[in-house]
């Protein structure tokens, strides 16, 4: 099942013309298309869906939603690693 899951923008960068974040998930950093998203700001918390930003939410709400996301247990494809992902962000 994907699930979109609620993380903070920790940089702000472009890639191909993409306007790209690095995410912060409990921990785990992870890239997130903000095109959907274009007043994401470094700082804000936002929810990803494979990959995309989808919307904004404030902290509270995202640190609620993580937390029962860690509860149900499913938060674990986080912890896989990117290969292709790693390879592409040394810049």
């Amino acid at each position: 099942m994907c699930l979109a899951i609620p993380g903070k923008i920790l940089e702000i960068f472009d890639s191909a013309g993409l306007r790209m974040a690095r995410v912060e998930f409990g921990g785990i950093a992870r890239d997130a298309c903000l095109e959907l998203v274009p007043e994401a700001a470094v700082g804000d918390y936002i929810v990803v869906h494979v990959g995309f930003a989808i919307s904004k939410v404030n902290r509270e709400e995202a640190e609620r939603s993580y937390a029962l996301l860690d509860e149900m247990g499913q938060l674990d494809e986080l912890q896989a690693p990117l290969i292709e992902e790693e390879k592409t962000r040394k810049r």
